[in-house]
């Protein structure tokens, strides 16, 4: 008895590393990690690979160039059917064959990231639309650098706070609803970038667009649901659609910043592409998923494109306004 326990631990570490002469498992054979029974190259509990606990250094290279290369392949396979397959990971996901991709929300939530850091870090100087109206003729608007001379030079003696409190002073006047509650607001956002020259704004405007779009895309599916009434589809398959589109969208774009920045004389053909590519992407994408018919998917892009259009622009003038009191 006491034999047969003092040899249970050598038997349960040989039984975990036996294989067949084919090399599948031996039966009885345990994951080293949970120790539930392993009877493939995978553990069904935990999911860890089956492999020898002592590595030589040729092993662990082995192991290591897999793994960076195609042991996770659902990356270069997700990425691939991203970038070339409209629709084809939707449909996949829906269709059950999820296992060999990426997450749609994961997908989306790496490449968003990594697009606004990009973004971030490269986006251009603002500019700023001045506008005036005289007493008599028409308006005039000017498009202006946002530069530290917009706000004007600060006279002698004067500190900067009280520069930017006599700017504010004259160039803040709102005399629509809620003045009381606005025009307060308004000031001290617009002494805060006065005296920031103006510079933490594109950033915080930067930040706050990827929290806007978690609002943005389930408005879009709600948009598509109503255009596809008949036949009956699921809110989710919409949203999932919208989910990988977007993810796309933010992909070929920071592939193409990358492009037009190593090859800056074919910026404009980049560009060019890039759109043609994105409507065709949008329109193929959609016959994929719902297969309805050209004309109808057309018809419905179109009208999507519009709404996108009115809506992305109302999103965007609110993340701006959002971002100003918010600095």
């Amino acid at each position: 008895m006491s034999a047969t326990a003092a040899a249970g631990p050598v038997s349960d570490a040989g039984a975990a590393l036996a294989t067949d002469a084919s090399g599948a498992p031996a039966a009885g054979a345990r994951c080293d990690n949970c120790g539930a029974v392993v009877s493939g190259r995978y553990c069904a509990a935990c999911g860890q690979r089956r492999e020898p606990p002592v590595h030589s250094l040729w092993h662990f290279t082995k192991a290591s160039a897999e793994d960076l290369t195609h042991a996770d392949s659902r990356l270069w396979r997700t990425l691939g059917a991203l970038l070339f397959r409209p629709g084809y990971l939707t449909r996949e996901f829906l269709a059950g064959r999820r296992a060999r991709y990426l997450p749609p929300v994961r997908l989306y939530l790496v490449i968003s990231v990594l697009f606004f850091l990009w973004a971030s870090a490269t986006h251009n100087q603002p500019i700023v639309i001045q506008v005036t109206e005289p007493d008599h003729g028409p308006s005039h608007a000017a498009v202006t650098p946002f530069d530290e001379d917009i706000f004007g030079k600060r006279l002698p003696g004067e500190s900067a706070e009280q520069h930017a409190e006599r700017v504010c002073s004259s160039g803040v006047n709102y005399d629509g609803p809620w003045r009381a509650r606005i025009q307060p607001a308004a000031h001290r956002a617009c002494v805060r970038v006065v005296l920031d020259k103006g510079r933490s704004l594109p950033e915080v405007f930067l930040h706050n667009v990827p929290r806007a779009m978690f609002l943005f895309l389930p408005l879009l599916a709600g948009a598509m649901m109503l255009m596809y009434w008949r036949p009956r589809h699921y809110y989710v398959e919409h949203l999932l659609l919208f989910v990988h589109n977007h993810a796309f969208v933010f992909l070929l774009l920071l592939l193409a910043g990358l492009a037009s920045a190593l090859l800056p004389p074919l910026s404009g053909w980049i560009s060019a592409a890039v759109t043609l590519y994105v409507a065709w992407y949008a329109y193929r994408s959609m016959r994929v998923v719902y297969g309805q018919g050209r004309v109808l998917t057309l018809g419905k892009l179109a009208l999507l494109s519009f709404f996108y259009l009115v809506s992305g622009s109302l999103m965007l003038a609110l993340v701006s306004v959002y971002s100003v009191f918010t600095l």
